[in-house]
């Protein structure tokens, strides 16, 4: 009896402690319980501004922002009998939109709400558009609105590229935990804007709903940034880039074209293989560093010049192409060696023994005075460009550890030192801007709605990189790659192109291996340079593994589409200076009637009007032309030959073809004969001479 009564007493003191305990959980500490529950369940949260847009330079959206929203319910403020009316007409609205829960679902998951007076319900974990938004804005029940429909639409920003791959890496991204890459994190604070600040209750489920109770703090939307990039030779570009990669089965390659006089970034594609084919995930244009090959003979021979007394037309000898220095061989890439030839030549044939030999004739014993000109060529620091992430050049010096007696002599040929392609392109553009080095840009203006708030103009690295002598020398050279030498096989018709090819080996675990880095730099036209453009594949495949074959090509085909897209480059006539002799008619071959006939009445040339004939050929009839109706049949293939590339597009692309050239000039042949039939979607090459 006594461990009975001892047991009683315990649970009787233990169920008095409980009460008292809740007496003084409700009386005494209730006020402080109760704040900090209001605390938990209310709470203030940012709210995110508006994100600013990304333009190209003519105004075309790169990157933006589209509201999309979360659909939400109340099921507390819709009326009893409108619930049960159209909830049936509801759920089977909501299933058949969102297609991730049946008639059913919906239905119990809308009357359980309603049972349970739940004040915010998530309905879907699918997002919406503003089409969509405006769609259940008419649906039953919801379309009584927010206070008497329960329906609740949460606004989400949703970043959205309209060119959606197109220079996507450039463009780059921003994540929560403002993180990423680009333009996009490089410009953050500016594309942000302010958050501002409203209270939020939460919800069973961990939801958050907005309370609205006037303390919210309005936000700042984001500024704009407007870019330096021309979208239509982004596109050209890239498309460019993207073939030789796909025909060299390379690992990645990048292109970048710049405006000689501003410095401004027009295009710049980097592309990695991935998935079977070619995207962009990295920046190689700014943040890779690369032994820069033959291309760095440029700052060499511009080193030699400007500190020796040298004439392009003195000799070398290369011998066989091999040549030992230190029990390392220094090799040319041609069978048996150039022999004696001279320094212009061996520039243009990009001779390695050429430059390691007069490098260390006279600068093996002042190795300091040669790289001071890298210092000076702005080669050894970063460029500071607008794109955060750029890497830092790693150009050894003479009282570094690693030093040695052939360094000076790998680093006159390319290898041994590591810079990035915007280096490279910087250098060369120097050159072509008559020895100005400036500082390439890619965004010129900060926008608040259109009206400009802050430019952004290039700067000046170097105002004269080397004397007017050594340039011109310079020029000369980098226009021989292209006539004479080792880039040949893209000298231009209508215009002239300078450059220098590049081929490097790459290393790989300190061994150099049998895979190659092949790039071309260079610029155009060369008389007056507009614009200058790098070409870079990293391991291409196959037996053409040079510069000259591998990025040569990409760079004259994007400069062919810059030529015949800027009129401004082309040479214009003088019709007055034109004396026509008697049977010889301007090339007015084929083409549309109206302009063909300005041509003609602007020469004095006799031609008859033909009446609802939008496009004809000529017929040459003695001292007069005749015009002759080109006949077009539905699903038949067109004869373009005679006419210019933009008429043949216009004709071809409103059939529905798909259309690859080669080539300048008038349409001389096409891969489809006229009158076969055709389907859309067909692909036609046009060959133009």
């Amino acid at each position: 009896m006594l461990r009975i009564r001892i047991a009683f007493i315990v649970i009787f003191l233990f169920i008095v402690a409980i009460i008292t305990k809740m007496v003084m959980v409700q009386t005494i500490e209730g006020p402080k319980w109760r704040e900090k529950a209001k605390n938990i369940t209310y709470q203030y949260k940012p709210v995110k501004a508006t994100r600013g847009n990304i333009y190209s330079d003519n105004g075309s959206l790169l990157s933006t922002s589209l509201p999309f929203y979360k659909v939400a319910f109340d099921a507390t403020v819709v009326d009893k009998e409108l619930f049960l009316k159209e909830v049936d007409s509801l759920a089977y609205h909501l299933s058949v939109f969102f297609k991730d829960k049946s008639k059913s679902e919906y239905k119990n998951l809308l009357t359980d709400a309603r049972a349970k007076r739940k004040r915010y319900v998530i309905l879907s974990n699918k997002q919406i558009n503003f089409r969509g938004k405006k769609e259940l804005s008419n649906w039953p029940i919801f379309r009584e609105g927010r206070y008497l429909g329960g329906v609740i639409f949460e606004r989400v920003d949703r970043r959205f590229l309209p060119f959606v791959e197109l220079g996507s890496r450039t463009v780059g991204f921003i994540n929560e935990n403002n993180r990423g890459a680009g333009l996009e994190f490089s410009f953050n604070q500016i594309l942000a804007g302010t958050n501002g600040e409203a209270m939020y209750q939460k919800f069973s489920g961990g939801s958050w709903k907005p309370v609205y109770d006037g303390t919210e703090i309005k936000s700042t939307d984001g500024k704009n940034i407007k870019t330096t990039i021309d979208v239509n030779l982004q596109d050209v570009a890239e498309s460019a880039l993207q073939r030789a990669l796909r025909v060299h089965e390379a690992d990645y390659g990048l292109v970048v074209v710049m405006e000689v006089q501003t410095g401004k970034i027009k295009a710049i594609s980097n592309l990695t293989k991935s998935g079977g084919d070619y995207h962009e995930t990295y920046n190689y244009v700014v943040g890779s560093l690369v032994e820069p090959g033959s291309t760095i003979k440029l700052a060499t021979m511009l080193t030699l010049l400007e500190e020796n007394n040298i004439d392009l037309n003195d000799s070398i000898d290369t011998g066989n192409g091999v040549y030992t220095i230190y029990n390392n061989k220094v090799k040319d890439d041609h069978e048996g060696g150039w022999g004696k030839m001279t320094i212009r030549q061996a520039f243009e044939k990009s001779s390695n023994v050429a430059m390691v030999k007069l490098v260390e004739k006279y600068f093996s014993l002042d190795p300091v005075k040669f790289l001071t000109y890298f210092d000076k060529l702005n080669l050894t620091e970063p460029l500071n460009f607008q794109i955060s992430g750029e890497g830092k050049p790693n150009v050894p010096r003479p009282s570094d550890s690693g030093w040695s007696g052939i360094t000076l002599p790998w680093m006159a040929h390319g290898y041994g030192l590591e810079i990035t392609p915007l280096h490279i392109l910087t250098l060369f553009n120097a050159v072509a801007n008559n020895g100005q080095m400036i500082r390439p840009i890619i965004v010129q203006s900060v926008l608040e709605a259109d009206k400009e708030e802050k430019t952004y103009e290039t700067k000046v690295l170097n105002p004269k990189i080397c004397s007017d002598e050594t340039l011109m020398k310079l020029k000369t050279m980098l226009e021989g790659v292209v006539n004479n030498g080792t880039a040949s096989n893209i000298k231009g018709t209508h215009y002239k192109i300078a450059g220098k090819t590049g081929t490097t080996q790459i290393l790989e675990k300190g061994v150099y291996t049998s895979k190659y880095i092949t790039s071309f730099a260079g610029y155009f036209p060369a008389d007056n340079p507009a614009y200058t453009a790098l070409v870079l594949i990293r391991n291409p495949k196959g037996w053409r593994q040079y510069g000259s074959n591998v990025a040569a090509p990409v760079f004259k085909e994007i400069a062919d589409n810059i030529y015949a897209r800027d009129i401004k480059m082309h040479t214009s006539i003088n019709v007055n200076e034109i004396k026509w002799q008697e049977g010889v008619f301007p090339v007015i071959r084929a083409g549309k009637l109206e302009e063909l006939q300005q041509i003609c009445n602007e020469l004095g040339v006799s031609n008859h009007v033909i009446d609802n004939n939008e496009w004809v050929r000529t017929k040459i009839n003695g001292n007069a032309v005749e015009w002759i109706k080109i006949q077009q049949k539905k699903n038949t293939m067109p004869d373009v030959s005679g006419m210019t590339f933009r008429d043949a597009l216009y004709i071809l692309e409103n059939e529905g073809l798909k259309i690859e050239h080669r080539g300048l000039g008038r349409v001389e042949e096409q891969s489809i004969p006229p009158g076969r039939k055709i389907e859309k979607g067909n692909l036609v090459v046009l060959t133009l001479g």
